[in-house]
């Protein structure tokens, strides 16, 4: 298994959120989050993203130490590992997207973590930084394949949007959905378009709001 394994340091875990919220702080104007889905103490929970940016890398740390409060793992590509390997120690573990036997690798060790209490996973399922725009997001079949082969798990789609409508300095949007439940016995290609659809609506919904009415945002700084 030619994996780099989570190997989780609880004080990784403590500086890295402090970091976090102060270069969000430092880099953004304001932080406003929506939340309709609040996890269970026994809820287990893979989150899916839209990914266009950088900070990516860091957004679901803070959900989580922040909001969550799960024992929390990240999908990250190998290349991005082997240039970061410190985000091993905050729960990251890699996935080769050029290789598909390898791939399948990342995912039965995703499972795998699934099994630990209160466990969750965040996933972008686009594989790569995409451009943000309102098309609907291209998710690889990784994230269907997880559905098929996890039971009693929640999966919750979670949209990262940024403006500068009001500021040369930008805005920061997290909305994070609610858990919706599909026919495991359709087909990962079925599955990955409502996974998309999911998302994209969120999206669609925040970009609708972020910077006029901010309407179902709280502001958290």
């Amino acid at each position: 298994m030619n994996i780099t394994p989570a190997d989780e340091s609880r004080f990784f875990i403590w500086f890295f959120d402090h970091y976090t919220k102060w270069s969000l702080k430092r880099r953004f104007k304001h932080l406003w989050i929506k939340q309709d889905y609040h996890p269970k103490q026994d809820s287990k929970t893979v989150y899916f993203l839209n990914h266009n940016s950088w900070w990516d890398g860091l957004i679901p740390l803070y959900l989580n130490e922040n909001l969550f409060h799960q024992k929390a793992r990240a999908l990250m590509e190998d290349k991005q590992m082997r240039q970061y390997t410190f985000f091993s120690k905050i729960g990251a573990f890699s996935i080769n997207l050029e290789d598909p036997r390898a791939s399948i690798s990342s995912l039965r060790y995703a499972v795998d973590s699934m099994k630990r209490d209160n466990a969750c996973l965040f996933i972008y399922p686009e594989g790569r930084i995409t451009p943000a725009s309102e098309n609907k997001p291209n998710f690889r079949k990784g994230l269907a394949w997880l559905y098929q082969n996890l039971d009693d798990i929640d999966f919750v789609p979670i949209t990262i949007y940024s403006h500068t409508l009001r500021s040369s300095k930008p805005e920061l949007y997290l909305s994070i959905g609610i858990s919706t439940v599909y026919d495991k016995s359709l087909s990962k290609n079925e599955l990955t378009e409502l996974f998309q659809e999911d998302l994209h609506r969120i999206i669609l919904q925040t970009r609708e709001v972020a910077g006029f009415t901010d309407e179902g945002f709280d502001q958290q700084f």
